[in-house]
């Protein structure tokens, strides 16, 4: 079966890499990828997957299937296909959506013998709005049994943890006036603001190593002799695990509201996007996807860096699931780069096509025809807190 998956994979390479490199191409920002979402269900119709779009309240996002009359394990694969502003395709989800695409074609060539069924996910703005997420939060996974997706880097590392990320947005609400012949009938918004990162800053040493909190002054006034009625800071707030990143959250907002108190102006928090949870890898399946991957390239597997936030967290707090990065051969690479896109249209890239659709597809067959060793991945999972 391993044969014919190889087979199935590199006779539609050259097709894959086409789409990626269409993609890079014509880059669309989250929740306005309607030619991309467009290209790659139309592929996947006529390559026999069933396809519904929209999806879940997206216009951009997508499920295709294809199941066997034979039972077995549902697999969920995952396509990305956002790009990012001005930088294009620099998170290399042009990548990793035809890698998903590669895997569930190379699976579908075996599912009548091996049964079940192979789901891929068409998950929008995955740079903003955590559709991943919101997806398991409407039951896209209750009957998915495990899940995958394949990212690109400069060099392969296992899949690994990431952090958990809250985007919350501080208003402050205050009264204007001339800030030269009447200021002390003005209330000023943007002081509420300023004692709200000084108080952030004063917060930092007093929190676990892997917290991250960096935000911007979204607006702080219209001129400099018009005390500010109205300021507005917007924040990531990040931490190893999503419970500590909750008790995080909440010494912010106290600091957010002594610093109304201290201003006299009025405070409203909200969330301005959608949060993403801290990936839990599988490592048994982790371990799997490496052996194959290694059997394919050579390439030894680094260990799994810091990592930022993906909502790919979020999927793997409902089924066992990884994340690993695989390697487009130039260490120097950088993530969200003009560099890193253009090198997905390169013979590393299409390297990486290659080598991450098989790697993903052998460890779903493994996964699938062994029941030993979907009862371990199981196991695993359970013991997530």
């Amino acid at each position: 079966m391993r044969k014919r998956i190889e087979q199935t994979i590199n006779d539609r390479l050259d097709e894959l890499f086409q789409i990626s490199k269409t993609l890079y191409e014509n880059p669309e920002l989250s929740e306005q990828e309607f030619r991309s979402s467009q290209l790659l269900a139309d592929y996947l119709t006529e390559q026999g997957f069933t396809v519904e779009k929209p999806y879940l309240g997206f216009e951009t996002g997508f499920r295709a299937v294809c199941s066997s009359a034979k039972e077995g394990l549902n697999v969920g694969l995952f396509c990305e296909y956002d790009a990012l502003p001005e930088v294009g395709h620099g998170c290399g989800h042009n990548l990793i959506c035809t890698a998903s695409i590669g895997a569930a074609l190379g699976l579908k060539s075996v599912i009548d013998t091996v049964g079940g069924t192979i789901t891929l996910f068409g998950t929008p703005a995955e740079e903003t709005t955590c559709t991943k997420g919101v997806y398991g939060e409407k039951g896209a996974y209750d009957n998915i049994d495990i899940g995958m997706m394949a990212h690109p880097d400069g060099v392969s590392r296992s899949s690994g943890r990431s952090l958990a990320m809250k985007a919350i947005q501080y208003e402050y609400f205050g009264r204007p006036s001339h800030a030269a012949s009447c200021p002390e009938e003005g209330i000023n918004a943007l002081d509420g603001v300023i004692l709200l990162f000084n108080g952030i800053n004063a917060l930092r040493q007093h929190v676990k190593p892997d917290v991250r909190i960096h935000g911007v002054i979204h607006s702080g006034g219209a001129a400099a002799n018009i005390v500010p009625e109205y300021a507005c800071a917007r924040f990531y707030l990040r931490a190893g695990e999503r419970a500590y990143l909750e008790q995080v959250e909440e010494r912010v907002r106290q600091i957010a509201q002594g610093a109304a108190l201290m201003s006299g102006a009025r405070l409203e928090i909200s969330y301005y996007e959608a949060g993403d949870d801290d990936m839990v890898t599988n490592q048994t399946m982790s371990e799997i996807f490496n052996r194959n991957l290694h059997t394919l390239t050579g390439e030894a597997i680094q260990a799994a860096g810091v990592s930022g936030s993906m909502d790919m967290g979020n999927v793997s707090h409902y089924i066992p699931a990884i994340h690993p990065m695989v390697g487009l051969g130039d260490v120097s690479l950088a993530g969200h780069t003009k560099e890193l896109a253009a090198c997905t249209v390169t013979e590393g890239g299409l390297r990486f096509l290659r080598s991450a659709s098989m790697a993903l597809a052998y460890t779903a067959l493994e996964v699938m025809t062994d029941p030993a060793l979907y009862q371990r991945i199981c196991e695993e999972f359970a013991a997530i807190p």
